[in-house]
């Protein structure tokens, strides 16, 4: 079983809020979305791959405690979705804009038919 970050002890993995010290362990009570704490003085912000590259969008930017959208700059880049290989982000990114690779696909068609008259 998981354990409470603040009060260290043993906690259910469904669990959104501490039952002992009564912490909040999921991110605006979504158990999918894990809520990342600052440990020790900085804040998160100091070792966030998003306030890196000034992509963060957080209100409590530059000295959040707490975020759901952390990405440790060490660890991996913020564009590359935990879990995720770079052949699915492109196979997700072609199902998302197939109507505007029809329709490109479609002038490009069309501007060559009419260079051949």
């Amino acid at each position: 079983m998981p354990e409470c970050p603040k009060c260290h002890q043993a906690i259910q993995r469904q669990a959104v809020i501490c039952p002992y010290c009564r912490m909040p362990l999921k991110a605006h009570g979504h158990v999918g979305i894990p809520l990342h704490y600052a440990t020790g003085d900085q804040p998160l912000c100091t070792t966030c791959a998003y306030d890196e590259d000034d992509t963060c969008t957080l209100p409590k930017r530059p000295e959040a405690r707490d975020c759901s959208l952390y990405c440790d700059r060490t660890q991996s880049s913020p564009n590359a979705a935990p879990g995720y290989s770079t052949e699915f982000q492109i196979k997700t990114w072609l199902k998302r804009n197939l109507a505007w690779i029809v329709l490109i696909g479609l002038i490009i068609l069309s501007l060559i038919v009419t260079i051949m008259r």
